[in-house]
This record gives C-alpha cells, structure tokens and sequence, in this order.
C-alpha cells in the first residue's frame, strides 16, 4: 500500500497547498520510516509467505504499527509540526501520520496489535485485503488515481488564479500554466510508477 499512501498525501497537499509537500509524503510513510531501524535490529520482522498474494508478508512492527505506538507517532510528528509551522499543520501532519496506520488496517492481515510490543496479547487487527489481490490493487489504484487527479487540478487552479494584462503578463501567465501541467503530470506518472512498481515488485 505505498503508493496508496502517496496518493493519499497527493490528495491531502491539493486541498492544503500551505504545508510543504515533502513533509507530508514523508508523514504519510512515517510509521515505516520509524520501523526500518528497529526492523534492523531485530525489534521488528517481517515474515515471507510466497502463498499470500499480493503483500507477500507478515510484518510484526509490534511497536510502529500497533495502534497506540501509531498515535504516538502522530502526536510527535503533529507537536513538531506545531512548533515548525502553525497549528494547522500540525493537525494535517498529524493525521496524514495516522492516515497510514488506517489503510495498512484496511490490507493488512492480522498482524496489528492494539498496544506496542502486543502487550496483553490482545487480539491482533486487520482487515486482510491483502489477501485478494485484485480486490486490494483496484482500492490502491483508485486512492492513486484519486491523489494524481486532486493534484492536477490543484496546481493548475492555483497557476491562474490572477487576472493579468498585457503581453509580457499574459507570456508569465503562460508560463506558469506550462509549468502546473508538467508538475501535475510528473506527479501523476510518479503516483502511477509507485502502484506499478508496488503491485507488481
């Protein structure tokens, strides 16, 4: 589901242009950023099942991606946010963060625990959509396709967003229009090139 979590934040950066891209792509995959040193480590695996289909795993990120450590990570990411930007971020960044432990909950088979570590061993989450591959690539195509097509028309809107005269104005405003179609595009092939490269790969 990473690039359903780029789409995501494509379609999250169209409706608050104010908050720097790069911080919300880096929020949406914060939990496995978090997760790859202590996968390192060994505080955390994954665990290869060939027979699984799409997802070809068990991941135990009993720590990242339980649901209390998620929140966590949220209210972090959300506080420095704050302290950078303004209190609007904060709330965008913060629930960006969270947004991944939501559609890996969708995908994932059972292998979310409620508290970290698994504490009490409750019961473990997850929807295991995974498990249908067709059925969980046409949800992440359309979160992909739904973020690309958000952002297009995001940048492009916010290209003409002024009335200009003359000729030397109207070369400007062209420019910029040129440029919001190659951004919006480019977009759009990467969001597309991370579907194929994650359903396929």
């Amino acid at each position: 589901m990473i690039a359903g979590h780029f789409g995501l934040a494509a379609a999250v950066k169209a409706m608050e242009p104010k908050v720097p891209l790069w911080a919300i792509m880096v929020s949406t995959q914060l939990l496995d950023i978090v997760f790859i040193p202590l996968l390192l480590t060994g505080v955390e695996t994954i665990e290869p099942n060939e027979e699984a289909g799409y997802g070809k795993a068990v991941i135990h990120a009993d720590y990242t991606h339980s649901l209390v450590g998620a929140l966590l990570i949220a209210v972090i990411s959300s506080f420095i946010a704050w302290r950078v930007w303004n209190r609007r971020s904060a709330i965008v960044i913060g629930s960006i963060t969270f947004s991944h432990w939501l559609l890996d909950l969708l995908v994932h088979r059972s292998d979310l625990p409620i508290l970290p570590g698994n504490s009490g061993e409750r019961p473990l989450l997850g929807l295991r959509l995974w498990e249908h591959p067709a059925a969980s690539g046409a949800v992440e195509i359309s979160i992909v396709l739904l973020g690309a097509v958000m952002y297009f028309r995001s940048v492009v809107a916010r290209s003409g967003g002024h009335t200009l005269h003359g000729t030397a104005a109207l070369n400007k405003a062209g420019a910029s229009l040129r440029r919001a179609y190659c951004t919006g595009s480019l977009m759009a092939v990467l969001l597309i090139l991370s579907f194929v490269t994650d359903f396929f790969g």
